[in-house]
């Protein structure tokens, strides 16, 4: 028997369905898409993110492994282990090569500062499980010896009267250096500053170039004088707001959105407002290429510049738990330090496969570029003050961060974030995805999964956004989520949609692929591109997977 012809066609288009790939199967968001709407809704490329830009793999370095147990470091054995792991570490500034400082499994216990001082070293464990390394430490920071590095902030915060008020709470209490400062495990380069607090600690830095021009998302600088510079060189570009209230930048950076500007825009007209780190790709008589694309145009009243920039590299710590006892939540900001770690001027360097129980705040970050975080685990009875923070950042990736404590501010963007990215992490507890205002600006929020227990109202303030009213707004142009998904704990009888809201000054934002166990809808302003809330993005569920694939032709 023959089959009629219209037969085939149904099995063509059925057999069809089964076998196209998701890709094509959903629709693309219009804003990657879509010409005429990615021309009217910029959308900036997050894919430098990480360890080398995200295009190397973090190494497994094996090149010249050290023992600290050589040095008197013993486990399990009840004793303090700080002194005998200082020794170690000191004895490594002395050594060539990549250096492996090699920890015993077991319980380890540190009541001072580890200070990782050099480039090429790696601090590693035996893993965080059974038979893995802990390292506990009894007590917080407040009783350990004031770090010379953070005089400047102490005097900042005795100057200017720092404290937490809460009446209702009859709390009034000096806010601690250890509130978004400093950690048991600390890199720095000895004698440099970390973060700007009061001018007569400035020092002038010297100008390698006088940058006059570069357009926002392209590498290219057009310069003045090269000087001395060089290819391979990594620089930091500063840019400037000289003009006061009205000034250009500040335009640039909010682009004219209806927002309350705070007075640090204006006030330090001799400290950067915009910084970025860069890598010298090629050198010209009046050009520089650099490597990665410019957050905004750079324009003569920017009086931007060129510096050295001093950092470490090929720094990784990994593979071990921290751990801290459990101690009552007095108030936030006044936090004791119980802090992990605390990352300054690192450049292409890692921390992976680390527990963290019990802290104030787990990974502390400031001033560092192109570093990947991942593979963290925060938990613990104690109430955070952060998990895994970004504060003065470029092009840091944290993934795989899953957070089960409860903390002020789970996720975060701090002061002069930018183009750094939170991938594929959880949070199980009282999520926010916090952007705490200072001028950061492009970030992205990607392929992130939160907890939520909706009120009786059905509102959650999921876009809550944090900092002082002299650094507000929020944040700046083009911050940027990308399939958020909200598992909604409770009220799945509801039949209206949830709103998740909490974002009043954010200007610009992008948010696509916001979606849920239950509907939702979304209240962010101003300006915001929303676009497939309510989708799940299967095709692509991480936009910095895309643009990096995209960038790499993969």
């Amino acid at each position: 028997m023959r089959l009629p012809i219209d037969f085939f066609v149904f099995l063509f288009i059925g057999m069809s369905l089964i076998f196209l790939s998701p890709l094509r199967a959903q629709t693309l968001p219009k804003i990657i898409e879509k010409e005429e709407i990615i021309k009217e809704n910029y959308l900036p490329d997050f894919s430098y993110a990480g360890y080398h830009y995200g295009e190397d793999d973090i190494p497994d370095v094996n090149e010249i492994i050290i023992s600290a147990a050589d040095y008197g470091v013993k486990a399990d054995d009840g004793l303090d282990d700080s002194k005998a792991l200082l020794k170690a570490i000191s004895e490594t500034k002395e050594m060539s090569g990549s250096i492996v400082l090699q920890l015993p499994p077991g319980r380890l216990i540190l009541s001072e500062v580890l200070f990782i001082e050099r480039s090429n070293f790696v601090l590693r464990g035996a893993g965080v499980g059974k038979g893995g390394t802990e390292i506990y430490c009894p007590r917080p920071m407040m009783y350990m010896e004031d770090p010379q590095s953070l005089k400047e902030l102490r005097e900042y915060l005795v100057k200017h009267k720092k404290r937490q008020i809460e009446k209702e709470n009859n709390i009034d209490l000096p806010f601690s250096q250890y509130a978004w400062s400093g950690g048991i495990i600390w890199t720095q380069v000895p004698g440099e500053r970390v973060k700007s607090y009061m001018m007569e600690y400035e020092k002038p830095s010297t100008t390698l170039a006088k940058v006059e021009g570069g357009q926002r998302g392209e590498h290219i600088l057009k310069v003045s004088d090269v000087g001395a510079i060089k290819k391979g060189d990594v620089l930091q570009l500063e840019l400037f707001n000289k003009e006061g209230k009205d000034g250009v930048i500040i335009e640039d950076l909010y682009k004219g959105a209806d927002v309350k500007v705070g007075s640090h825009h204006w006030n330090f007209p001799d400290l950067p407002i915009v910084r970025q780190q860069v890598e010298v790709i090629s050198v010209s008589p009046d050009e520089i290429k650099i490597k990665t694309p410019l957050t905004i145009s750079v324009k003569k009243a920017h009086q931007a510049r060129l510096i050295k920039w001093k950092h470490l590299e090929e720094v990784g710590i990994e593979n071990f738990k921290i751990s801290f006892p459990q101690y009552p939540w007095v108030a936030h900001h006044v936090e004791p330090g119980f802090n992990g770690i605390y990352l300054t001027r690192l450049f292409n360097s890692w921390v992976k496969n680390v527990v963290i129980v019990n802290a104030d705040s787990g990974i502390l970050t400031e001033e560092i570029a192109n570093v990947t975080i991942e593979n963290i685990l925060t938990k613990g009875s104690n109430t955070a003050h952060y998990t895994v923070a970004m504060g003065g950042v470029h092009n840091v990736l944290v993934k795989n961060l899953n957070v089960y404590n409860e903390a002020v501010h789970p996720l975060s963007f701090n002061t002069f974030s930018t183009k750094s990215v939170y991938k594929d992490c959880e949070v199980f507890v009282k999520p926010v995805l916090d952007q705490h205002s200072g001028a950061n600006h492009q970030n992205l929020f990607d392929n992130i999964r939160v907890h939520v227990n909706p009120g009786n109202d059905g509102i959650y303030p999921l876009f809550r956004g944090g900092g002082a009213g002299y650094w507000k707004p929020s944040h700046g142009a083009y911050s940027t989520f990308w399939n958020i998904e909200v598992h909604f704990l409770g009220g799945l009888n509801i039949k209206s949609p949830f709103l998740l809201n909490g974002m009043n000054d954010g200007p610009h934002a992008r948010l696509i692929g916001v979606h849920g166990n239950h509907d939702i809808e979304l209240n962010y302003g101003p300006g915001a591109f929303v676009e497939k809330t309510n989708s799940n993005l299967e095709n692509i569920p991480s936009l910095y997977e895309y643009q990096l694939n995209a960038r790499l032709k993969k």
